[in-house]
């Protein structure tokens, strides 16, 4: 059992910034973030292959949006920087004790574990 825990998320103007973060209860491999707007599919954000350091973005959120893993604390980390209106939306951490296959990382269905999600509001 994997249980995650978001917190950090919170109503910012757009061109602001938010960290959110992630505790994890134990070590797995595969993390990433994702978000669901009402009304939109849940998109994947952020995914990061811990051992390797892989990482992969969503096109939505090159260039502003970072993942980071704590090497010493089973914490993960989305720094997210000129936020739009368009990100707004509810966040969630999820892990994957499956495996994820390249190119897959972004795909929720390789994910089996959920936190609860945290919000994130962006105002223009």
């Amino acid at each position: 059992q994997v249980q995650l825990a978001e917190s950090g998320g919170g109503s910012v103007q757009a061109g602001g910034s938010l960290t959110l973060r992630c505790d994890v209860s134990r070590y797995v491999n595969f993390l990433a973030w994702f978000r669901q707007a009402p009304g939109r599919d849940r998109e994947g954000v952020a995914a990061i292959k811990v051992g390797s350091g892989v990482i992969e973005y969503a096109d939505s959120v090159k260039g502003r949006f970072t993942i980071a893993k704590d090497t010493n604390k089973n914490t993960l980390y989305l720094q997210m920087n000129n936020l739009k209106p368009d990100d707004t939306a509810k966040y969630y951490c999820a892990a994957s004790t499956w495996g994820v296959g390249v190119g897959q990382s972004l795909r929720d269905s390789r994910y089996n574990y959920w936190g609860q999600g945290t919000q994130v509001t962006v105002s223009s």
